[in-house]
């Protein structure tokens, strides 16, 4: 355990002490939100953010020690543990390196180098590698080992070249160097195969090259995807005669003379027969992790930006999941987001039933008093949007609405959670549902749908999946428990979602409320079959009672601390305490001045959603069509998702307009998201390109 302290000491900015107190918290199964919250005094105040980052070093250092000691018992059972390599072992700061160390020490079957070292040649290869003997000389040396197997001098040569090619290969100084300079150095060089598309998406990148080091994670991904369509090719190219030149200043001795042309051709077969591809295949494997990672990355922040949304309360909302053929299906939902109606109308293409339907939408208005409209961004939006800016026109209704996302909300209602929610409503409606949940509640909604599912990723389904599932429900974890959940409200996908609590126990919680009544206060909760002390530990408080027996039940202050905050209260006038009088106030409660300072901050805004300070969701009355635009118009839009390269708004139209990252700041940025955010209002931007033909439209925020 010192040895994992004293690397994670190096290996993090978190000093030794607070290592010591996250290391015992996780061990005794406390959860990072847990820590991040109601710890902050045994962490140095640590973020959520930064403990995850922590966990994943931590994980991966417990790895590096534990490979370090089995690859020394290894080495000692089949050689030498010298103590230069003890040394090497010791020193190896990553696995790719302990790998490189151990490599030459691997079982090797049938490989060229295996045979010949089991044939004797072994020595001979030593020779050929000291370059001391004339090449005559060393023929003439070569011929002793003619016998057995070998039925020749060149085979005997030959093996001796097999044996040091390997050697050479497995070198770990030599795959170091190589594989940091065609990391640095090289190109992806990019073929189109017969399969070739001419007008698909991969004919633009055939013929190119890209150098490794600066990549993008689009690209390679893309480029990926177009190998297992099998429409490229994409090699690694290198410089040969730089390898060459190498290899004769640094590996050939001085001193080496008839021999070294062979000497050159054994490693120079290394290089290109075994040390190239497996390095190949580790650069792919490099790129294809880095790939993965920032993906993953800006995948996450973009579903915590969707995730955190704001709510939009105090409105009866009619979602509206738009159609054709089938129908514009319809719901209403209430200011808790609870179910009321449903019904199905036919504005658009092949009936264009104005009439009808508006006789629909007015007598769902007039029954339920909606002031909001959700439309779904699908199949039909744009001709549903229309309806609705007439209906606005020519019936006085004054309904706005506003254009959601409704990926995802098929897979919602067609799930299990869906027909567990709605068992008595088709498949149709429970989508129209989702779009007006979704934008009554965000997080509430979108949480009951696979992250995959959302369309706010790039590339999601060729990343690491496992590693994507894991950033994803971290992500989802995180915002959850910082912006907190009502228990009496929440469904089982929100409640899973709490510290501590997971599917199992979410159920259970629902159960007991469905049988037992709401709960009345945090403690309460202990009453739920399996909810035992520790779990409650972690859960209670991420929970928010708004109606609880007490004022401190519908705030982010730990039952822990109640106690601490009741005394506070009766003490102090909390309004004008002083950022002076906080030590010792944290004194007199024996609790920790960070902490404290969390209960003042509760104290002061119970209930408090922080969501609610962020900008309100932009609804529309009128509409804007793509004939209208030119280059110059200026519109406004909100960003619906955000890729490495640059970032797609809706504006109104059928298809949402694209912001690349060129064309975000008048400075150089490195990625979109630092500037722009999923939801984002954006109230001037500027049209640059409208394609009539495609429906495309490019977008500038530079003056």
């Amino acid at each position: 355990m010192t040895q994992l302290i004293n690397l994670l000491t190096q290996k993090t900015s978190i000093s030794k002490n607070n290592i010591e107190s996250i290391l015992k918290l996780l061990e005794e199964g406390s959860t990072i939100p847990f820590i991040a919250r109601y710890r902050k005094e045994m962490t140095g105040g640590a973020t959520d953010e930064q403990l995850r980052e922590f966990e994943t070093i931590y994980t991966y250092s417990k790895k590096l020690l534990e490979r370090k000691e089995e690859i020394r018992r290894l080495i000692q059972e089949r050689s030498t543990l010298s103590s230069e390599l003890r040394t090497l072992i010791d020193a190896a700061q990553t696995l790719q390196v302990l790998e490189d160390i151990y490599r030459p020490f691997k079982e090797k079957k049938n490989t060229r180098a295996a045979s010949a070292i089991t044939a004797g040649l072994e020595p001979l290869a030593d020779i050929l590698q000291s370059g001391r003997l004339e090449l005559a000389e060393f023929k003439k040396r070569a011929q002793e080992f003619v016998k057995g197997s070998l039925k020749s001098v060149d085979e005997a040569v030959q093996g001796a070249k097999d044996i040091l090619a390997e050697r050479y290969s497995d070198d770990p100084k030599e795959r170091d160097h190589w594989r940091k300079q065609l990391l640095e150095y090289s190109t992806f060089e990019i073929k189109g195969t017969k399969m070739l598309k001419e007008e698909g998406l991969f004919a633009k990148l055939a013929g190119k090259a890209e150098r490794i080091y600066s990549i993008p994670s689009h690209r390679y991904l893309a480029l990926m995807r177009g190998v297992t369509e099998k429409e490229l090719i994409v090699k690694i190219s290198y410089d040969m005669e730089r390898v060459e030149n190498s290899i004769k200043q640094y590996r050939i001795p001085r001193h080496a003379n008839g021999s070294k042309e062979i000497l050159l051709e054994a490693y120079l077969d290394g290089f290109k027969r075994l040390l190239f591809p497996s390095l190949e295949r580790e650069i792919h494997s490099t790129v294809k992790e880095r790939s993965d990672i920032q993906a993953i990355n800006t995948f996450g922040k973009n579903l915590s930006q969707l995730l955190n949304t704001p709510p939009v309360t105090k409105r009866v909302i009619l979602g509206v999941d738009p159609a054709y053929r089938t129908g514009c299906k319809l719901a209403v939902v209430d200011e808790h987001g609870m179910y009321l109606a449903h019904a199905v109308i036919y504005p658009t293409q092949p009936l264009n039933d104005y009439t009808a339907s508006a006789k629909v939408v007015k007598e769902l208005v007039k029954k339920y008093n909606i002031t909001g409209v959700a439309i779904g961004n699908g199949t039909a939006s744009r001709e549903t949007q229309e309806f609705f800016a007439r209906l606005n026109q020519e019936e006085a209704l004054n309904l706005s609405y506003t254009v959601v996302s409704e990926a995802g909300a098929s897979v919602y209602s067609a799930s299990k959670i869906a027909q567990e929610e709605y068992p008595q409503l088709d498949v149709t409606i429970r989508g129209a549902i989702s779009i007006a949940q979704r934008l009554r509640d965000p997080m509430a909604a979108l949480v009951k749908i696979d992250p995959k599912s959302l369309g706010v990723g790039q590339y999601q389904h060729d990343v690491d999946q496992k590693l994507l599932e894991k950033k994803l429900g971290e992500v989802t974890e995180d915002l959850v428990n910082r912006i907190g959940v009502d228990p009496n409200s929440a469904s089982v996908s929100l409640l899973s979602y709490v510290a501590g609590v997971g599917t199992k126990l979410a159920r259970t919680i629902i159960e007991h409320r469905e049988s037992k009544g709401s709960f009345k206060s945090k403690q309460e909760l202990l009453k739920v079959k399996g909810l035992g002390a520790k779990a409650y530990e972690q859960c209670a408080g991420f929970f928010r009672i708004r109606e609880g027996k007490s004022i401190l039940d519908n705030t982010g202050v730990h039952p822990e601390s109640y106690g601490a905050a009741q005394e506070l209260t009766a003490q102090y006038d909390i309004g004008v305490i002083t950022k002076e009088q906080i030590p010792q106030i944290a004194l007199t409660l024996s609790i920790g001045e960070t902490t404290l300072q969390d209960i003042l901050t509760e104290l002061k805004k119970p209930g408090f959603d922080p969501r609610e300070v962020l900008p309100p969701i932009m609804f529309r009355e009128g509409l804007t069509d793509i004939k209208e635009l030119k280059e110059g118009s200026i519109v406004s839009g909100v960003v619906r998702n955000i890729a490495d390269f640059g970032a797609f708004v809706d504006i109104g139209l059928k298809n949402d307009g694209l912001i690349h990252i060129s064309q975000m700041s008048e400075k150089r940025i490195a990625h979109p998201l630092e500037v722009l955010s999923v939801n984002q209002q954006l109230s001037h931007i500027r049209v640059v390109e409208v394609d009539l033909l495609k429906g495309k439209v490019s977008l500038t925020l530079r003056e």
